[in-house]
């Protein structure tokens, strides 16, 4: 026990020294493996890192990322969001719940958080501002709704969660569908509901939109809505696998930027390969050493030894449910998100399990608090986009704009996790 709470105690020094995060976990769990069964580690470790990147799946990762990059070369960002003006702007606060409704349609064609905030925040915030918006509403809706490409999918992180935890990604993708209906709903209430009390948030537009305009601005998304079908209900259908279908979804964005809207020149393809290569390759390091990691953790019983000692408590099921949330929150604002999933699963999972929750319910949870986690300081990834596509705006006010936004996902989150059955309706139909 001694040797565990040295190797614990390693990785957050490491950490906290600015350290890798993938070398800060696998020079951990060496380390722990070494004190454990000696020279053997040296075996072992390879065999970890090598054996949890072997996975079939895990090729959906870097070809959902290119699809990603692909299309924030492209102005669909834009031309989503100019759709949701056209057909929402007798809204009160019609700017603002465009936002949202732009984030959502593109996390669902790119799956990529960081590129939801760049396309969408690059014309929405200067738009909001320049009529009247406050800056709070303007960089608050922005930088909340821009996580909704976490969970909607294709997700990234359900792919990460499925590689580290043998669940279904299909599962998963199905899994988050309700869960982000419901968190970019409760986004766009409680801006209709701010307007409303404070209107002097968000000026009334003046502009009125013919249906025939609002048809028109339709002709700039059709490709993307195509994409998203055609590579979700590839899935959905059992005709594709998931990597087979983000081969399909990186084709077809490809083709989008190159044909459609003629935005890829050689020099900007070498630049998003190789951008696609460095996310990839560090996410997959990241995966990679924290098997390490959790190996060594399995090997000394950790996941074991907690789950055994919490349901042997005589606190609630509910109780330790809703310390691990609160937990899971906390650690979103130190630890990035690919971190979190790869670090706690395989901790977390055991318990979870035990108690007698279904494992695709704790995926789906698990990505809600990470919705929370790249909106709160000092890693929230969403957070520092903004600022570098909308310099006009101070980090400071983009984190204290973050924070009423935060408190709607947490309790978005809380109704999830509260009554399981609603993020597991959609997957039981299938």
């Amino acid at each position: 026990m001694n040797d565990t709470v040295i190797v614990l105690l390693a990785l957050v020094a490491l950490i906290g020294l600015g350290m890798p995060i993938f070398l800060a976990l696998g020079f951990s769990g060496l380390v722990g493996l070494y004190l454990a069964k000696g020279s053997l580690a040296f075996f072992f470790a390879p065999s970890s890192l090598f054996g949890q990147l072997n996975s079939f799946e895990l090729i959906a990762l870097p070809l959902f990322v290119l699809m990603g990059n692909f299309l924030g070369a492209t102005p669909v960002g834009a031309s989503l969001f100019q759709a949701a003006v056209r057909w929402l702007n007798w809204l009160r606060g019609s700017l603002a719940i465009s936002s949202v409704g732009a984030s959502a349609m593109f996390g669902a064609v790119s799956g990529v958080s960081l590129a939801g905030v760049a396309a969408v925040g690059s014309i929405a915030v200067p738009q909001m501002l320049e009529r009247g918006y406050s800056r709070s509403l303007a960089a608050g809706s922005v930088v909340s709704a821009g996580a909704l490409a976490m969970l909607i999918p294709p997700s990234v992180p359900f792919i990460i969660y499925g590689a580290v935890s043998s669940v279904s990604v299909a599962d998963l993708f199905i899994g988050g569908i309700v869960p982000g209906i419901v968190l970019a709903l409760a986004l766009s209430l409680y801006i209709y509901l701010r307007v409303g009390l404070r209107p002097e948030e968000a000026p009334r537009a003046t502009e009125r939109f013919s249906w025939g305009e609002r048809f028109r601005s339709l002709a700039n998304i059709w490709h993307a809505a195509l994409l998203v079908v055609a590579v979700l209900g590839s899935i959905y259908s059992g005709l594709a696998t998931p990597s087979e279908a983000a081969g399909i979804g990186a084709l077809g964005a490809l083709l989008i930027a190159t044909v459609v809207f003629r935005s890829l020149s050689w020099r900007r393809l070498l630049e998003i390969l190789g951008s696609t290569v460095r996310i990839s390759g560090a996410i997959l390091l990241i995966i990679g050493c924290a098997k390490i990691f959790g190996d060594y953790l399995n090997l000394v019983r950790v996941p074991q030894i907690l789950t055994e000692m919490l349901t042997a408590s005589t606190l609630p099921p509910w109780a330790i449910l809703m310390a691990v949330m609160v937990l899971l929150v906390l650690l979103g604002m130190i630890v990035d998100a690919v971190s979190l999933i790869v670090v706690t699963t395989p901790v977390l999972l055991p318990l979870i399990q035990a108690l007698g929750y279904d494992p695709l319910w704790f995926g789906i949870v698990l990505v809600l608090n990470l919705e929370i986690a790249v909106v709160t300081p000092p890693v929230g990834l969403n957070l520092y986009a903004l600022r570098g596509v909308c310099p006009e705006l101070s980090i400071e006010e983009i984190i204290r704009s973050a924070l009423p936004f935060v408190a709607v996902q947490f309790l978005v989150l809380m109704l999830f996790v509260l009554f399981p059955s609603i993020s597991l309706w959609l997957p039981g139909l299938m």
